[in-house]
């Protein structure tokens, strides 16, 4: 099972005027009988949603005032994500006039047209306080806290992964955490900008587009959706034609064969890399310690000492922590039994959580050899998420080998050892021939596509390019290189310390502020001068340079760059 949990707004998603029906009710037990979690994430301030949610304790966790507030309800415990709002603040507002006006715990809230008031007092007070808008309703809450950051901490709380989230939504406040989740639903009734973002939009308004979602979960876990989640792929390397190669992130098994120095693991390396940028979790067995030196992952175990299946398990136990289980440590001729102790344990977990979401396996037909006991296999039936690296294939577990999805050779003869694993799974791949593979080239096979095997450039790892990437996704830019949205006459001061906040705080802005910057050429100034990525900049400012384009379109021209550049595990 790919999707664990349902993450779902509550206003004009599940609640029709601040109530949902009996059928969506129903429903949302139906999904958690199958042992997926709930998520509520709204706007409203807890004790609001309380008076109109009777069955609020339906979910796992509660996301309230738009992130700033997480609420447990089977404990009824409550946790703040910010500071209480700024008494000179609320004060400010209701001298000048700002009526009706919601204190929560953390946020501000009020309706329109009161947003003009509310962004000048930000700026006459000096506040790191960003607004966002639900609709009709402008809610005021610190800089750094979204609907996405709430659902984070929900997760952390679960033991769960964004990776395997549905999230579903409505209105301009939901963009932060749909982009967060896996797969992103908007509702029939949901803005034109979120569905335009969305990967399904439902047939259906709020309640009947939420049961809609739940009935294809159930049935088939959302499978025919993979067409549309091409941006979670992982690049395995270049076709001659410059297509790319690309490995599904679910729903996939890998065999990776080749000589020692053929190039195995200058291929895995890459793709435990790119696994690691995108944030999900992989867990290596290493026999031979040659997976020791992987910056995202912890390694545990060496020539000194064994690891444990019990340590393994409280390093993943955090979702976005990787780990290589280094066998050194282990005698030969035990190593298999040490396999075999930590596989089932590794299954329960994913059965649990679907992580880790990649089983990376050296020396495969050393820890599965041919002769094992098939009795004693305790691979699933289904070998989604599994690498298997070996010399000879032929010497692995059939069940194994038998489940495998694509098969990658390196090194000499590259064509023979695809033919030896097609001869065991009594098949013949179509127009196999001789093949001499130049240098960091390997030769493919997909057995579920009627094609011939291709060649590839492998991609290489780059983990400066990667380390730089990530530090201005995801890290933290000194304030004087920060982008600073400030719009006309200076009326804000939102700070974007990397560019998923840079994102975050764009999709919330008000039009003049965007086209105030836009207009400037701020945007491809702070890629050229911060960022340092010319390609990126020169995109920006074609895009600041076009007077075709309204703004909407401006905005998520923008959008697209950066994340297709920069933010896939945003």
């Amino acid at each position: 099972m790919r999707y664990h949990a349902l993450a779902c707004d509550y206003d004009g998603t599940i609640a029709h005027e601040g109530r949902v029906d009996d059928e969506t009710i129903a429903a949302l037990g139906r999904l958690r009988d199958t042992g997926r979690r709930l998520i509520l994430v709204t706007g409203r301030e807890l004790q609001d949603l309380l008076a109109v949610c009777p069955h609020v304790e339906l979910f796992d966790r509660v996301v309230a005032e738009n992130g700033a507030v997480v609420y447990w309800p089977a404990k009824r415990e409550e946790k703040l994500l910010g500071e209480p709002p700024p008494e000179p603040f609320v004060r400010a507002l209701q001298e000048r006039g700002v009526a009706p006006i919601a204190i929560g715990r953390v946020i501000v809230a009020t309706w329109k047209p009161h947003e003009t008031t509310v962004l000048e007092v930000i700026r006459d007070l000096g506040l790191e306080l960003h607004v966002t808008f639900n609709k009709g309703a402008v809610m005021v809450l610190p800089a750094s806290l979204s609907k996405a950051t709430g659902l984070a901490e929900a997760l952390r709380e679960l033991g769960l992964s964004a990776h395997n989230v549905v999230g579903i939504g409505d209105a301009e406040n939901d963009h932060a955490f749909l982009r967060f989740c896996e797969c992103r639903i908007a509702v029939a009734n949901a803005l034109p900008m979120l569905k335009d973002a969305a990967d399904l939009v439902t047939r259906h308004d709020r309640g009947a587009g939420v049961r809609e979602l739940i009935d294809r979960l159930i049935d088939a876990d959302l499978r025919d959706l993979e067409p549309w989640l091409g941006r979670h792929d992982i690049l395995l390397g270049i076709r001659a034609d410059r297509t790319e190669v690309l490995l599904r992130p679910y729903g996939t098994s890998v065999l990776l064969v080749g000589s020692s120095g053929s190039g195995k693991s200058t291929l895995a390396a890459g793709v435990l890399e790119r696994l690691a940028d995108c944030e999900y979790q992989f867990c290596v067995v290493d026999p031979e310690g040659d997976y020791r030196d992987i910056p995202e992952a912890i390694v545990l175990g060496d020539s000194q000492r064994e690891p444990s299946v019990t340590e393994v398990l409280d390093v993943l136990a955090k979702p976005t922590q990787s780990v290589v289980v280094n066998l050194l440590g282990i005698a030969l001729e035990r190593r298999p039994a040490f396999f075999q102790a930590l596989l089932p344990q590794l299954l329960e977990l994913r059965a649990g959580t679907g992580r880790p979401h990649w089983i990376v396996v050296d020396e495969a037909h050393h820890l599965l050899p041919a002769s094992l006991d098939a009795t004693a296999l305790t691979l699933p039936r289904e070998l989604d998420g599994f690498f298997f690296i070996t010399v000879r294939p032929e010497h692995m577990a059939a069940p194994a080998l038998s489940a495998i999805d694509l098969m990658i050779a390196v090194g000499r003869s590259p064509e023979n050892r695809i033919r030896t694993w097609g001869a065991i799974l009594g098949l013949q791949p179509a127009g196999l021939e001789p093949t001499t593979l130049e240098p960091g080239e390997a030769l493919a096979w997909r057995r579920s596509e009627d094609s011939p095997p291709f060649r590839f450039q492998i991609a290489s790892p780059h983990g400066e390019r990667r380390r730089h990437q990530r530090k201005y996704a995801e890290g933290e830019i000194p304030e004087h290189h920060s982008f600073y949205f400030r719009g006309p006459q200076d009326k804000l001061n939102l700070r974007a310390k990397n560019l998923n906040v840079f994102l975050e705080l764009g999709d919330r802005l008000d039009d003049a502020t965007w086209l105030h910057h836009l207009r400037r050429g701020d945007y491809s100034r702070w890629f050229r001068d911060v960022i340092r990525d010319e390609e990126l900049a020169a995109e920006a400012s074609r895009i600041e340079c076009d007077t075709h384009l309204d703004t909407q379109a401006t905005r998520s021209a923008i959008h697209a760059a950066v994340e297709q550049r920069y933010t896939h595990s945003a």
